[in-house]
Parts: structure tokens; sequence; C-alpha cells
């Protein structure tokens, strides 16, 4: 997959904890793309392609999901991508929705309106 997706994703990742962590968020959050890990940029560019085809086979009804249900669609798809690169995750890396902590269901929710915007 080509990098610009994977970098819609991350830009939108990195904005996102810049705006909902709180307090100071740890350097690997907001690491630029170019410093990120490459199964990482493989997984953003994986889950920017399944919102983009999301949206697509909605035929462009997906915008009248909730916010939640945009972040649960990134999350899960996200969750499959760790399943991919790591063969045992920690917990906290394929929680369920509702474990997650607010920081990251608001940043989940604005990957999914800003790859909605680049569509």
């Amino acid at each position: 997959m080509s990098e610009r997706p994977g970098r819609v994703f991350r830009d939108a990742w990195i904005a996102g904890v810049k705006q909902h962590y709180p307090g100071e968020p740890k350097s690997s959050y907001i690491a630029p793309w170019e410093e990120t890990p490459e199964w990482e940029r493989e997984a953003a560019a994986a889950v920017c392609g399944q919102i983009r085809d999301f949206i697509e086979v909605s035929g462009g009804h997906a915008t009248k999901l909730s916010r939640d249900q945009k972040g649960r669609f990134v999350a899960t798809c996200w969750i499959a991508q760790i399943h991919k690169h790591f063969e045992n995750p920690k917990p906290g890396y394929v929680a369920d929705w509702d474990d997650l902590p607010e920081w990251q269901r608001e940043t989940d929710a604005d990957i999914f309106e800003a790859v909605e915007r680049s569509v």
C-alpha cells in the first residue's frame, strides 16, 4: 500500500493524541512518520484502506455513522493489524472499545473523519 494513506492515518493519530491525551503523551505516540516502525506504517496504511473501502461500499453513507461507530470501526481494524503483526500482543493493545481510554476512542473517531475528508 502506498505511503500516503498511512500518513493520513498517522497525521490524524498525532493530531488526536495532541488534542485528547491527558497530560504529556509518550514520545512514540507522536513520533513523526519517518520515526514510526515499519509494522506500524503498514498497519496504518492497511486500516486507512479499510476505512476508505468501507466508505466506498456504503455508497458514501458511512458519513451518517455516529462518532462512536466510526471510532469502533477504526479500533476493530487496528486490533486485527496488531494480531497480524504480533503473535502474543499485550492485552492493552487489543482491548475492546469499552476498555479503551476516552482519549483513544476520540482519536480513533478523529482518524475515521480525517480519512472521510481525504476521500
